[in-house]
């Protein structure tokens, strides 16, 4: 953070206060007493003083930053210059084996954006602000329906999602980022299927990127119901046809006609099935659900006398 901010490298608003705030942090946790106050007390027994004994509430200890970066760089690293600290191996000014802070080895990786994450105790670190700020916390999941037609459940599908979300940049300011998710959908899958991609959302120095999770929903369909891997079909027939019988023919997910013939009197809750005509099953794309047929039957407004008759005449009672 020291090279990312330093005032030689970076002129951009802002660097200075950034790079004295970092020095202020280097000489806290570098000092075995001030950083125990940091851990015990926090930012506020830092700088106002923490009690020197049980039930005393005065100033045990008090810490003022002298507030000079530079001399905070040239105690703690024997140079003011954190370039040439960090990046001296030898042959040249101020040579010799690299610095390390905290216990960190040269075989031990580190985000240069956030050094001391791991050894700042429960207070954590951040340069937002005040140097002895909070840790990061991932953000909370964006969470968004993504609504499916029943055809592209039973063949399977791609959806592309286009996310907009805010970019921090290295000279503090912050852009929009469009990009383009891709989600493969498999044949069978349920409402309710989450499909989540990890730190996807704004992405600044004072966060974890928010996963951003889709939920997949049934959109309705104009003929069919889906119930589970079964998929629901309403006909309507006239009562004549319920009591006579006649053949109809139902329509399929696949754009097919498959023909049903009634023999028997149809009620109003009788069902029919036509097997593996459903949607698939999602650990078995192989196998289907039914399609059920369900019946609404029409009845006429009005009949004539002689029809009355005639069904009083032949109609069991």
């Amino acid at each position: 953070m020291a090279l990312k901010y330093h005032p030689d490298k970076n002129k951009s608003p802002g660097a200075e206060e950034k790079f004295k705030e970092i020095a202020e942090a280097y000489e806290v946790l570098s000092d075995k007493e001030k950083r125990k106050v940091y851990d015990d007390y926090g930012e506020d027994g830092l700088r106002g003083g923490m009690p020197s004994g049980p039930g005393d509430h005065g100033g045990g200890f008090s810490y003022t930053f002298h507030g000079d970066p530079h001399e905070t760089f040239r105690m703690f690293f024997g140079d003011e210059n954190p370039f040439q600290t960090f990046f001296s191996f030898g042959g040249g000014p101020g040579g010799g084996r690299p610095h390390h802070f905290g216990g960190f080895g040269p075989d031990v990786d580190m985000d240069m954006d956030e050094p001391f994450s791991r050894q700042f105790g429960r207070h954590g670190f951040s340069t937002g602000g005040s140097p002895f700020g909070r840790r990061k916390e991932q953000d909370k999941p964006i969470v968004r329906d993504l609504p499916v037609s029943l055809e592209d459940i039973c063949t399977g599908c791609t959806k592309k999602m286009k996310i907009t979300r805010n970019i921090s940049q290295p000279n503090g300011q912050t852009i929009k980022e469009e990009k383009i998710l891709t989600i493969d959908i498999k044949p069978g899958w349920k409402a309710g299927t989450k499909i989540t991609f990890p730190k996807e959302g704004d992405q600044t120095p004072y966060n974890v990127p928010a996963d951003v999770v889709f939920v997949i929903r049934d959109k309705r369909h104009p003929q069919f119901t889906r119930d589970g891997n079964d998929i629901r079909y309403k006909a309507r027939i006239s009562l004549k046809d319920a009591l006579c019988g006649t053949t109809i023919y139902v329509p399929t997910i696949g754009n097919r006609t498959i023909p049903l013939r009634l023999s028997e009197v149809i009620k109003p809750n009788t069902v029919r099935h036509i097997k593996g005509e459903g949607v698939p099953l999602a650990k078995q794309p192989s196998k289907r659900g039914d399609l059920i047929i369900e019946f609404e039957i029409l009845f006429p407004d009005g009949l004539s006398q002689r029809s009355k008759q005639i069904l009083a005449e032949n109609l069991p009672s």
